[in-house]
């Protein structure tokens, strides 16, 4: 008599997605966080430096990276998302956050909690741009 088909055994990971306007990092890691998986990025993937920040880069490179976490036995993970953020710089992800998420799952990994880890400043430094702001 056949077995009955059982689940593949779930081995979770953490997907941290920086963003910003000039590169988009995908690093994953183990479910502490504190031990590498795999790791890539848009400029290891595209010639050109305007490039790095796309999402067809933030594609390859989430490819790239989800390839070396499923030889390594992870195949869910969840997703931490993170814009440049702090004090003078902007708090919304880059244009590849949203590209990364999508070709993660395109490789079959199963994506739990979707989390926003942008650093938010709690009154520090003043901004710059002077008294009347940034004049164009």
């Amino acid at each position: 008599m056949p077995r009955p088909e059982r689940s593949r055994q779930e081995r979770w990971g953490i997907a941290h997605i920086y963003a910003s306007y000039n590169n988009t990092i995908i690093h994953i890691t183990d479910i502490t966080g504190t031990e590498t998986i795999s790791k890539a990025s848009g400029g290891m993937v595209v010639k050109s430096d305007r490039m790095e920040s796309s999402p067809t880069a933030a594609m390859a490179a989430a490819k790239r990276a989800a390839e070396g976490a499923i030889d390594k036995g992870i195949n869910s993970i969840h997703v931490k998302i993170r814009a440049a953020g702090g004090h003078n710089n902007p708090t919304s992800p880059g244009p590849g956050a949203q590209a990364a998420v999508r070709a993660l799952s395109r490789m079959g990994m199963r994506i739990g909690v979707i989390e926003d880890v942008t650093p938010l400043p709690h009154d520090g430094c003043r901004k710059k741009g002077g008294r009347r702001g940034r004049r164009v």
